[in-house]
């Protein structure tokens, strides 16, 4: 192929390619040539105006004038080109193979401007589009500006990979959502859109889903003086209108005439349906009016969507109004309408009016058809009946209607829905022999029930099966599985979902993340969730208000503040408009904070940011003041609640009530509560607040009077609770006869008939030490009632008597209550098995054990744990073991507290290698080693000598994910002390301070004797100042080690001081005091001190011991 550049002054031809040769020539030069040559064909050559395609360029000493440029055509080509002058026919399939075989981009490009040039045009997107991505591999822009503008001239249609390309050559990442960002750097490129080309855009932008960016568009649009068709309008209005942006919609119809385009009846019925589904009738009626006038009549589908919009809002009856007009006027209801209101009436439940309808559906000749009788059915269902649902099939296939899929999904959702999930099942397994295949949303029927049903096992279950049938999940089935998998905080498995859903290509939408953050929630892993909230953004899914109110909440409830304020700030950048759900979030946890400024201010700003507050809001604010004793200010917000069309309710009056008795005005709430009365109804939360202030206040007949007129209170429910937490919260408040008296005015006046009035006051009775009061309580009460009270009752006496160890007492009480006929629970039977265990009766314990038994009671894990750990700590730890594998080979499931006495019997009697075993099985019966378990297993090691195994467990409980307590670093401590290993000892005594626990007396005496025993005893002197700085008062041990170890070294001046601090603090010397400073005179040759303080010893009335003579020195 050959190249011939064309110039007014000279021609000059050269060859560049193939095996073709020009010899340069001279061409006269005139001003006529360039529009006699443009175009045509000169042999095998094409002449065209290089300011066509290419920049003219200086030649060196020439004349600059008229250029262009000729290209050798092959033979086959040339037919083409002129069979296409001729008006042959050629398809754009040839033209687009012809391109496609063409490596060349210059011969390429070439060919394609030749094509552009016949006057058959036959170019198509497919072409063009292909030109564009080969120029753009080529990076000549310009060039592609010429394809665009032959696009734009010749009207082929800008496709999305139209769009895409140029983007592409222009350095654009990020798809078609980018497009206003993209529209200046394509006017800089020289692409100029005309107006059929944003129109085509908008169009492109809102089948993307990105409605937003279209609107940009069109607004660029028309500031470039371009017209939007009515066409563009209309696609816009739809979108805006599907996310309710009916301001927007209504600025649209206002736009669109102000340039003169005048609205028809699609666009005003777009209006109306976007007004309706808003709410906003009246101004759907103004519109309807208005087509009217302007001349513009409505017809059967505005009228018909009028009608759906007032069924929505729950306006029936201008519905049934407005459908009665059309049948008087000129717009008689077509099926579509019927269809509209008979589902409307379904979904409302009229089921008089739908039977009303659907006769006049007929009446006017409409035969009800599937859609109708499946809308029937689904209302009968709706009602709850199915069986007539079921009925109505019989009558379909009279008529000769056949069922389909929705007819059949809606008996499933029906029979669900009732909880009839047996018979369900079965229909679903019979719908293929009914000529129906079960689709996606079939299976999604049965996951969603599964999944609100809680048994999110047989959720997922279902959604496999929908796998394994070859049907594809779709967002809406993923979603159902995970609803449940939600609920119940099955993080993994909703993990395992969701990866699945992305991997199939499926986009998960805002509900899909929605539910994966309440699983991180659950979880308690807030950073995933933010994460998650980072990844719906970047992929195109518009997160909501409630996703965000989610994340709010969850880092307020791990206390991240500052995050949470954060992610408030941050809805305005995600163009979030914070709504009352978001304010209350954030307001209560500036109240948890008791920040009442704070709290305050936010409520100021959520007013004028034009969010109106909620009940919660007031509550809320009422609760924050009431706790922060902030009661006046509290009233005040009460009586703003009445301006701003807020309601108080039974938390609001509570919450006062909580206020006013927390600063003891009594009298106040007494009369805030008679207040209350006169508008609603108190709750048990009401009773809880005010009567334990008024007992306290002595107001005993006022509390007996309330609680009366509550307990007969029509619809209030009393049961054994309500009284336990009466009684719990005035025991709090009230002094203990107070609350005493009023309980026995309870029993006595028949107010109450309940014996779980007892159970707190016999606890506390019995905590304080007044078992007998909680006996006369008890008697008092049985007098009363004239029976016997429960057995919880009789368990709690039984406790309270064994906590004060008056054993025989607990034992009668017992027995009275078998001979009353109340048969002992379990909790009474481990009750008595632990007080046997603990006294060493073993024989009376297994007695016992086996009465239980005999009475039906079965023994649980922790009667089992008691026999066990009983007969180890009597010596019979043979029995001990036979016993536990005895259990273990049936149903029992042993705990930690089964191991933990057997694990420490085996290391005291010295067989550790047994003890390893047991915890290793441990793993086999599901039970995981805790804490307790591994400081057993530390402090027998210990113990043993074997220090190395001891701190083997200690590192094995840090990496199983076991916090160790003070306990374990005690222990560990002890054993390395007793090993002489005082560093390695220091340093774990050092990592209990930093891991946050605070060491006590014992753990500081270990390493003070230690240190001291190792004569390190400036480090002993030092760990003493620094336990008395972190506020831990020295025993009785701390200054007897110190004392001994500071005569060893013959520091005997600060041994005596020791000696005369431990009494000033009120510490009585005992014999290892007297032995440790008589030792320190002795080896320090202070015989007369020595005597001295052994002189003291006798005075005080402490005994010597053999130790005592040791020390003192011979007399001569």
């Amino acid at each position: 192929m050959g190249l011939l550049i064309v110039c007014s002054s000279t021609m000059y031809c050269y060859s560049f390619s193939d095996t073709y040769s020009f010899t340069e020539a001279r061409i006269a030069s005139s001003s006529s040539v360039s529009e006699s040559v443009k175009g045509r064909i000169f042999g095998n050559f094409k002449v065209w105006r290089c300011n066509y395609s290419v920049k003219q360029k200086k030649l060196r000493g020439r004349q600059k004038g008229f250029c262009a440029f000729a290209m050798k055509i092959p033979k086959e080509r040339v037919a083409l080109v002129k069979g296409m002058s001729k008006g042959l026919a050629r398809s754009s399939e040839e033209v687009s193979r012809v391109l496609k075989s063409t490596l060349d981009p210059n011969h390429a490009f070439s060919y394609f401007i030749s094509i552009a040039e016949l006057p058959s045009v036959v170019h198509t997107t497919e072409t063009c589009n292909h030109m564009l991505e080969v120029l753009k591999t080529h990076k000549r822009v310009e060039d592609m500006v010429v394809v665009f503008d032959i696009m734009q001239k010749q009207i082929i249609c800008r496709n999305l990979d139209t769009y895409l390309t140029i983007f592409k050559a222009l350095f654009i990442r990020g798809g078609i959502r980018l497009a206003p960002f993209a529209l200046e750097k394509m006017k800089k490129a020289g692409f100029v859109l005309n107006a059929y080309s944003y129109n085509g855009l908008i169009h492109l932008l809102i089948q993307s889903g990105f409605c937003r960016e279209a609107l940009v568009v069109y607004r660029r649009m028309v500031s470039e003086g371009n017209k939007p068709s009515l066409k563009t309008y209309s696609a816009l209005m739809v979108a805006l209108g599907k996310r309710r942006n009916t301001e927007t919609v209504m600025g649209l119809l206002k736009e669109m005439e102000i340039l003169g385009l005048r609205p028809n009846i699609y666009t005003f019925t777009i209006c109306i349906r976007v007004l309706g589904r808003a709410g906003k009738i009246d101004e759907a009626y103004d519109l309807l009016k208005r087509m009217d006038d302007e001349g513009c009549g409505p017809d059967v589908v505005t009228f018909t969507v009028l009608i759906d919009a007032l069924c929505n809002a729950g306006k029936l009856d201008k519905a049934k109004a407005l459908f009665a007009k059309m049948k008087a006027g000129s717009h008689k209801p077509d099926q579509v309408t019927y269809i509209t209101l008979l589902d409307k009436l379904s979904d409302r439940g009229d089921m008089n009016a739908l039977k009303e309808i659907w006769s006049e559906m007929e009446a006017d000749g409409y035969a009800p058809d599937v859609v109708t009788f499946t809308i029937l059915i689904d209302a009968l269902c709706k009602a709850g009946n199915i069986d007539k649902a079921f009925n109505m099939l019989e009558v379909m296939q009279k008529q000769g209607v056949s069922p389909n899929l929705h007819t059949y999904n809606t008996l499933l959702c029906g029979l669900l829905r009732a909880s009839r999930l047996d018979e369900a099942l079965k229909l679903f397994n019979n719908m293929e022999d009914l000529g129906v295949v079960p689709t996606a949303y079939t299976y999604i029927l049965f996951i969603d029930y599964y999944g609100k049903a809680g048994d999110s096992d047989e959720a997922i279950e279902t959604f496999e099966k929908m796998k394994a049938r070859g049907i594809v999940p779709n967002i809406v089935a993923c979603n159902a599985s995970l609803y449940g998998l939600a609920a119940r905080g099955k993080l993994q498995e909703a993990k395992d979902i969701f990866n699945e859903l992305k991997n199939s290509g499926l986009t998960p939408d805002s509900v899909t993340y929605n539910l994966m953050m309440r699983c991180y929630s659950k979880a308690g892993q807030v950073d995933e969730a933010i994460k998650l909230l980072s990844e719906m953004v970047n992929q195109g899914c518009e997160p909501d208000v409630i996703v965000v109110n989610s994340l709010i909440d969850m880092l307020y409830k791990v206390d991240r503040v500052d995050e949470a304020w954060q992610m408030f700030y941050r809805m305005k950048s995600m163009k979030l408009t914070p709504n009352v759900v978001t304010y209350n979030t954030i307001l209560s946890g500036l109240g948890k904070e008791g920040r009442v400024q704070k709290v305050i201010e936010l409520f100021d700003s959520m007013t004028e940011d034009g969010c109106p507050p909620n009940t919660i809001t007031f509550n809320t604010i009422l609760d924050c003041l009431c706790k922060n004793d902030e009661v006046e200010v509290a009233m005040e917000m009460l009586c703003k609640m009445s301006v701003m069309n807020c309601r108080p309710d039974v938390f609001t009056y509570n919450t006062i009530i909580y206020g006013l008795l927390r600063e003891k005005r009594v009298s106040y709430a007494f009369w805030f509560f008679h207040q209350m009365k006169k508008s609603l109804f108190p709750d048990s939360v009401t009773l809880f607040t005010l009567i334990p202030g008024v007992v306290k206040g002595g107001r005993i007949e006022d509390a007996l009077k309330i609680v009366k007129n509550f307990v007969y209170q029509v619809g209030v429910r009393i049961d054994g609770s309500f009284w336990q937490d009466l009684m719990g919260g005035i025991l709090v408040e009230a002094e203990t006869d107070r609350a005493v008296v009023f309980a026995e005015r309870l029993i006595s006046d028949k107010i109450c008939r309940d014996d779980s009035l007892l159970i707190p006051l016999i606890k506390v009775l019995c905590k304080s030490r007044k078992a007998l009061d909680a006996e006369s309580l008890f008697a008092n009460f049985s007098n009363s009632l004239g029976s016997k009270p429960a057995p919880e009752v009789y368990s709690c006496l039984i406790e309270g008597f064994l906590r004060l160890h008056a054993t025989e007492k607990a034992w009668d009480l017992f027995k009275e209550m078998k001979n009353a006929g109340r048969v002992p629970d379990l909790f009474t039977y481990n009750l008595l098995l632990d007080s046997y265990g603990k006294s060493g009766k073993i024989t009376e314990l297994f007695e016992l054990y086996e009465e239980m038994s005999c009475r039906g009671c079965t023994p649980n894990t922790i009667t089992h744990n008691i026999v066990i750990s009983s007969l180890v700590k009597s010596n019979n730890f043979e029995k001990a073991i036979n016993l536990y594998f005895d259990l273990v080979s049936g149903d029992f499931s042993p705990s930690p507290q089964t191991y933990g006495p057997l694990i420490d019997g085996l290391l005291k009697s010295g067989r550790p290698e047994e003890a390893m075993q047991l915890l290793e099985d441990m793993a086999d019966y599901g039970c995981k080693p805790n804490c307790v378990i591994f400081n057993i297993l530390i402090n027998g090691f210990g113990k043993a000598g074997d220090v190395e195994t001891a701190c083997d467990m200690f590192k094995r409980m840090v990496k199983e994910g076991i916090r160790p307590d003070l306990k374990s670093y005690t222990s560990l401590v002890d054993c390395l002390c007793l090993a002489g290993k005082i560093d390695d000892a220091l340093h774990f005594f050092e990592e209990l301070k930093l891991s946050g626990l605070n060491p006590d007396s014992v753990c500081y005496n270990l390493m003070i004797n230690a240190l001291g025993r190792a004569r390190r005893v400036e480090e002993a002197l030092s760990l003493y100042n620094e336990m008395r700085n972190r506020g831990i008062t020295p025993d009785l041990f701390t200054y007897n080690s110190l004392i001994l170890n500071l005569g060893l070294v013959g520091m005997v001046e600060q041994a005596g001081s020791m000696y005369e601090e431990l009494q000033l603090r009120g510490f009585e010397p005992d014999v290892f005091t007297y032995n440790a400073l008589i030792r320190a005179y002795s080896m320090a040759g202070n015989q007369d001190h020595a005597y001295a303080v052994y002189k003291k010893m006798m005075v005080g009335g402490c005994s010597p011991n053999r130790g005592t003579f040791a020390q003192l020195p011979n007399q001569t």
